[in-house]
């Protein structure tokens, strides 16, 4: 929860930013929050209050709400029954208009929509893909779909939701489930030792995975499992992101750094960051990237077509998922 003076804070920066600016929507667990940053000044311009240490956030294809997983703990290993509730908040009113309960799942950690905005959320400590067809109105889900990993922390999700692909951290697995099928059960490979990121290429045919204890980047085939290529990288593959057609961006959590790679995972550059990157947004119109920071507490912007970072400001505690909320472009 908020203290005293972040309630103070909160209060005094409301209001300052432009309403014709962009708006970053940003995680931040250790403040317990959803805060809102004018990007043009760094302002934080609003804040939400949420219950104790959010994860994961999905924005709808509208950008009018967001869905919030409740982990309930700091990190994976920490021990605990941790959340088990959706945040669903309203980005319009900036507000939080209702909680989904998922008991008995718990520590609910990667959440994803599908291009039909149907909600798909992650239990960590059942490894069950838990789906919401109406996460409007929804009051518990609609779907279980067991995955078959063992602390299954994140997944990759095709558009259509036909498909997904969860990272279990202690199964050392990719279990690749099929959420609208109920008869079909999960295929399992691994990709090395404690996959975590992942994402789809753009035509969803290959899945790219980082092994963070094997220090790997695994390319996959997204239909049959088999591994098409696999690259030792330096630090800590956190997490790996599609940027277009053939380039990637990759977390390093333990080099203060992201790497471009492409396609076929080739280095392409390392760009230097102040603190440690946990997680990245991409403005849907603009190469730009926003890196959450988590150890300064900190948003670098970085320009993916200058592949340098242009700016940046400072966040509250532990700034984790973030979402572009642009302005309204004539």
């Amino acid at each position: 929860m908020l203290d005293a003076l972040d309630r103070v804070e909160a209060t005094a920066d409301a209001g300052r930013g432009s309403p014709d600016d962009d708006v970053l929507v940003l995680v931040e667990k250790g403040s317990h929050a959803l805060s809102f940053y004018d990007t043009g000044t760094g302002r934080r311009v609003g804040t939400v209050e949420l219950p104790a240490f959010p994860h994961e956030m999905v924005v709808d294809s509208r950008r009018r709400l967001a869905y919030v997983g409740h982990y309930g703990v700091r990190m994976s290993s920490d021990s605990g029954a941790g959340g088990s509730a959706v945040c669903v908040v309203d980005l319009v009113a900036r507000e939080l208009v209702r909680t989904i309960d998922t008991q008995p799942f718990h520590r609910i950690h990667g959440v994803r929509l599908d291009s039909e905005d149907r909600l798909w959320a992650l239990s960590e400590s059942s490894a069950v893909l838990l789906g919401f067809d109406e996460p409007e109105r929804d009051t518990a889900p609609s779907r279980a779909v067991p995955t078959g990993g063992v602390k299954t922390h994140l997944f990759s999700l095709t558009r259509d939701g036909s498909r997904a692909y969860v990272t279990g951290l202690l199964s050392h697995t990719v279990s690749l489930v099929r959420p609208q099928d109920p008869t079909a059960g999960p295929e399992l490979m691994n990709p090395g030792l404690m996959p975590e990121g992942s994402c789809l290429s753009q035509d969803e045919r290959t899945l790219y995975v980082g092994s963070r204890r094997s220090a790997e980047l695994v390319a996959v085939d997204a239909d049959t499992l088999e591994v098409r290529e696999s690259v030792s990288v330096e630090g800590d593959p956190l997490r790996v992101y599609t940027v277009s057609d053939d380039e990637l961006l990759m977390t390093d959590v333990a080099g203060n750094s992201v790497l471009l790679l492409t396609g076929d995972l080739r280095p392409i550059e390392r760009i230097p960051l102040s603190g440690p990157p946990s997680a990245v947004s991409f403005h849907p119109d603009q190469p730009i990237a926003y890196i959450s920071q988590m150890g300064d507490n900190r948003i670098s912007v970085l320009d993916l077509e200058a592949r340098e970072i242009v700016g940046g400001f400072p966040t509250r505690t532990e700034p984790d998922c973030s979402a572009l909320l642009p302005r309204q472009r004539g």
